[in-house]
């Protein structure tokens, strides 16, 4: 079974490909957006923009405050 894995994963390990994307040969890379100068190559497509991947926010706490009491957090009724 152990082999059998091994093997699996060795056989995925080797279908992966270092060369450039390319649209197919009788494909086109989709149509230039509305109000774009050119159409985007492939690895534009492929890169995600700022909104798509949000950069981390590392901001700290800077200061702590208590919070005020909820005058709606009661008990609940028997």
């Amino acid at each position: 079974m152990k082999r059998l894995i091994l093997a699996g994963v060795l056989a995925l390990g080797g279908c992966g490909s270092a060369s450039e994307l390319k649209p197919a040969s009788n494909q086109h890379l989709p149509v230039a957006p509305y109000s774009a100068r050119a159409t985007p190559t492939a690895t534009q497509l492929l890169t995600p923009n700022s909104q798509a991947r949000p950069e981390r926010s590392d901001e700290l706490l800077k200061k702590s405050d208590t919070r005020r009491g909820d005058e709606f957090d009661l008990p609940p009724h028997n």
